[in-house]
């Protein structure tokens, strides 16, 4: 199986992939929108503007998630859901539930992977201040809409509720890990209803959210992740 792309945050080069699939999503952004970058498209670049300021009033939500992921040499489907917490900046935790339990912790500082059924948790480092390093980091409160991708209008996904707007985002540094993503927003509130990307193993990812909840004071002890007794541990090095 290829590697979906919240598994981005938490392993570099040389690194045993882990064998869940995980990824990211949320709008939690922080920094305000530049002037003098305009994008191709002045619808995208509305609705990415739109998006912007809406984001920078969120400090944390709640989402319940169906991961959808196609890849691998056989090109099989594989569908879990789980629940998902964010917290700017940085802090996110997807709980996986069905059909394997797995989580993804970052708490701002290190990211970790534990999938119990391994019994390992990898460590690695959140890379430092606004630097994006993956969509992941980017969905959690990094990064800017308008200063770090070109948008453009794209239709949403089959099975997208109605009405729902889909902003396709490439970024203007080339990233080793992927070349685009997909939010698919609400038409009026612009709640985040769903996020679709490829890894650079080819394989895709798309997400749905329900029961979405903003701004309810998610604790900090939510992203705080204890070793279990017993597990190898393997901490990823900096990359040369």
């Amino acid at each position: 199986m290829g590697v979906p792309i919240v598994e981005l945050l938490f392993r570099r080069p040389g690194r045993r992939r882990v064998q869940a699939v995980a990824v990211v999503a949320t709008l939690a952004l922080a920094a305000p929108v530049p002037h003098g970058l305009a994008a191709a498209d002045p619808a995208a670049q509305q609705l990415a503007q739109a998006l912007q300021r809406k984001y920078e009033g969120i400090r944390d939500f709640s989402a319940d998630f169906v991961h959808r992921y196609r890849g691998g040499v056989l090109n099989k489907e594989l569908t879990e859901s789980g629940h998902l917490l964010v917290k700017k900046p940085g802090k996110m935790r997807w709980e996986y539930t069905t059909p394997e339990k797995k989580l993804f912790i970052s708490d701002g500082v290190k990211a970790y992977s534990y999938i119990p059924q391994d019994r390992q948790v990898f460590v690695s480092a959140v890379p430092a201040g606004d630097e994006l390093g993956s969509p992941a980091l980017f969905l959690s409160g990094k990064g800017n809409l308008l200063r770090d991708f070109t948008p453009s209008i794209v239709p949403p996904q089959p099975g997208a509720p109605p009405g729902t707007h889909a902003l396709k985002l490439v970024p203007r540094t080339p990233q080793r890990d992927y070349d685009w993503l997909i939010i698919e927003v609400a038409p009026d509130s612009l709640e985040l209803r769903g996020l679709v990307t490829t890894d650079a193993q080819g394989g895709r990812s798309s997400f749905s959210f329900t029961n979405l909840k903003e701004n309810t004071g998610v604790a900090d002890k939510s992203f705080a992740f204890a070793i279990p007794r017993g597990v190898d541990v393997v901490t990823d090095s900096p990359s040369r």
